[in-house]
This record gives structure tokens, sequence and C-alpha cells, in this order.
């Protein structure tokens, strides 16, 4: 065999594995049809976050107008895109810089399987004793008269001038962050949702509250609209749907979800089951053919398809390969979040499900307008609930706040590790901060 351990992708999933399998004497190779470190570090999360921070800093400057700051400076869209090609456009060349250091050979090329052990890239064959495949998602396209004038979040991320007008299909977490992106830069918006619920893995209160704050912002939101084509009239693109649905736009924005990348692979010649969702795997990570894995947001799971997540599972890959264990994988609590100014990030039970469970959960709500730290930024909108099961254990949370990352992050050891109000009270956090008055909060109730 070339290779002890042979990676069909280069992102989160797999490099978090490949690293510590090569070091710990593994013979590693990563396969890269286009940009080492995949979407999250390419044309993903780190572009988002880079054009989202200024636009999150505008929110809490306006929020202090006459309250020690006059003016609200300009957000200019070609500065802030040129820094952040400034930041991403060497990922690539530092991620793959990272695995030639830790002795791992890369191969750039599409890969496709010839047998269980044998991939072809650029018609040469390489040959592996346990192959895993990492090749994410790619945006979905809708397929109807005149997608093709349309754009996905790849192009977004790199355009150069904000239009005047952009409509984006979709209703979920990179439609409403983008939708928040373009409408601070100065668009007007458009959200079209095929049906009434927007954001579904969130609780309801949380969203429409989310949603009023963004109406508030500019941003309009169409529901129960199913768009049926486009044509080009005179610059614009002429939008049509259903029961007479028509909107004339500048830009379209297809945030209709993201779609396993499967198509390359011949799947199919040796025998890999497959969804529409993406690779079937076992507790192990095993596909149907044992010495084949996959790992990341390819696989068909109900695991949040998040970055930490596919990470998580690349470093349990590693562990299993240089034997530091043989047990099924062990997902922990997992977070997620909404980036929007304000934020809306949840961690463990859905607020929903407690909320429709009352024997088996008790829901406590706080206000922000009345905690005196959060209120040096004048927040308006805060509000946290934690949800704590009948034995009193923290189980769950959903904040809507400026910081709602740094608040859920505080909370999620404490739901993984099961912390009593006993060793809660061990943890002496950094005064005056949101951690410390998280955990003030919840030792209090």
């Amino acid at each position: 065999m070339d290779f002890d351990v042979l990676f069909i992708g280069s992102g989160q999933a797999a490099w978090n594995g490949a690293v510590p399998m090569s070091n710990n004497g593994l013979k590693v190779a990563v396969v890269e049809e286009a940009q080492y470190g995949g979407v999250c570090s390419n044309r993903g999360c780190n572009a988002k976050i880079i054009l989202d921070h200024p636009i999150d800093l505008l929110e809490q400057v306006k929020s202090l107008q006459n309250r020690g700051l006059d003016g609200v400076p300009a957000l200019n869209w070609q500065d802030l895109m040129a820094h952040k090609h400034e930041l991403i456009t060497n990922q690539n060349y530092h991620n793959k810089e990272r695995l030639v250091a830790n002795n791992i050979t890369t191969i750039d090329g599409s890969a496709k399987f010839i047998d269980r052990h044998t991939v072809q890239v650029n018609g040469k064959q390489y040959t592996s004793e346990k192959i895993v495949i990492a090749t994410g998602l790619r945006p979905n396209r809708v397929n109807i008269p005149g997608a093709d004038l349309f754009n996905d979040s790849t192009n977004f991320l790199s355009i150069n001038k904000m239009p005047d007008h952009i409509t984006i299909l979709g209703a979920g977490f990179v439609a409403l962050e983008f939708a928040a992106i373009a409408s601070a830069a100065g668009a007007k918006v458009d959200v079209i949702a095929r049906s009434n619920r927007i954001l579904k893995d969130f609780p309801n209160k949380y969203v429409n509250k989310i949603v009023s704050i963004m109406k508030k912002q500019g941003i309009r939101f169409i529901q129960s609209t199913v768009v049926e084509q486009a044509t080009k009239e005179n610059e614009l693109i002429v939008l049509k749907g259903n029961n007479g649905f028509s909107l004339s736009t500048n830009y379209v924005l297809d945030a209709t979800g993201r779609v396993p990348n499967v198509e390359k692979l011949n799947l199919e010649k040796i025998g890999i089951t497959y969804t529409p969702q993406g690779i079937v795997v076992n507790d192990l990570l095993q596909t149907s053919i044992d010495n084949v894995y996959a790992a990341g947001d390819i696989i068909d799971k109900k695991m949040p398809k998040l970055t930490p997540v596919a990470a998580f599972e690349s470093r349990y890959l590693a562990d299993q390969f240089i034997k530091n264990t043989t047990v099924s994988i062990d997902y922990p609590t997992v977070s997620t979040i909404l980036f929007t100014s304000p934020r809306l990030a949840q961690v463990g039970v859905n607020l929903d499900e407690a909320l429709a469970h009352p024997d088996l959960f008790d829901v406590e709500n706080f206000d922000y307008n009345k905690d005196w730290y959060r209120q040096k930024s004048n927040e308006s909108n805060g509000e946290l609930t934690l949800i704590f099961n009948k034995e009193r254990q923290l189980v769950g949370a959903i904040e809507l706040s400026v910081n709602a990352e740094n608040t859920i992050n505080t909370l999620v050891p404490y739901i993984e590790l099961k912390l009593n109000t006993q060793q809660l009270n061990r943890l002496i956090y950094l005064f005056p901060s949101i951690e410390y008055t998280t955990q003030r909060r919840l030792s209090l109730v």
C-alpha cells in the first residue's frame, strides 16, 4: 500500500485527524481538488466573520449614541472586502504547508474510487489501507428556469460592489447572516422563504424576536413563497412565483441549503451507501465498506453539520487509527450560533422541546434590560433562557445578545460535565466579564 490513511478532502474533517495520525507514525496523504483547508477556511466561516465584524461593531456604536458616542462611522465595503482578501487569500497556501510540515503527502486533483483500497487522481492511482471521505458540502442551486442568473454564498463573499437590491432565497443560517451583512452595507434586502418557518433549528420565541429585529433594520421577509422562474429585463432580475408573486431585483443569492459532494467519487462502483443528505456511516464512522470512513459535513447525520463537529470527528478517527480507542464515537454537547447583530446562540436541549415537556424540564428566563453589565452597551433586545432537568442540572440554554457566543461558550462545559452548584462555585472568572456574570446568574438560580 502507498499509504496507511488517505483523506479525500482537506478541510476540518481531514487535517485535524491527519496531523496527529502522521505524528504518530502513520503514512498519510490528503487529496484536494480545490483549496486546502476546505470551505470554512477559504470561502465560508472565516470570510463571513471578517465581513461581519465591523458590521457588528457598527450596531454596538448605534446603541451607544447619546451615551458616550456621537456619530456612526460609514462602512466602506470596498475596503472591507480588500481586508477580507488580505486575510483569506493565503489560507490555501498556509493550510497546504501545514500538512507538508507534518510529513503528509498532498495530492492535487479530484479523486475517484477504483476499488476499496484505490483512488485515481489525474490518471494516477494511489492505494491506502484506510480511506477517509471528507469532501463536505457545496451550495445547493435551485432547479428553475433562469437559475443561472443567481449567485451562491461563495460569490457573495467576494462581491466587489454591494448591489442596491439583494434578494435571498432561503431562510436558514446563511440567508439571515448574509441578509444582515448586505443590509448593513446599504443594500435593500428581501428574504424569500418557501414556508412560514424561519430558522427551523431555533425555537419559535427567539426566531420571532430576531426576525422582528431584522425587520427594524430594514430587511423584508416574504414567506410562503416559491420562486418558479427568473428572467433578465433591463439589467434587473425579475422573479416570478406562486400566487402571482413578482419581484425585480439587482442580485439574487441562492441560499437554499447545501448538498453533499459525492458525484465525482464513483461510490457506486465499490458499493458505498449514501442518501441525498450524505454518506451513511456507523458509530465508528465506517461506511458500508469497512476500510472506508467518512467525516465532517459529508456524513448523513443528526448532529449539526458544523466546523467544530467535523474537527471532533476527525480527531476521533485519529484516536481510533492510532489505537487510542476502540469505542464508538460519543458526541459531546454541541452549540450553534447565528451571526447576526445581535447574535443568537443555543446549546443542549431545545427550548421548544423543553416547553413541550414541562414534566421533564424547568425553564427560566432573564431579561438583560435589568443587567447592569449588559447595559454598559445599552442592549435593548438581550435575553437568556436556561433549561434545567428535574434534578436542577443545566441541560440547555439559548441567548439573544451582542455577546451570545461568549455566554453559550461559558455554559457548554457546565452542561457537558454536568457540574453541580458546588463545582460551579469553584470557578473564579475575571471580573467584570460575561463569563463572571453568567456563572453568578447560574449559581444563584
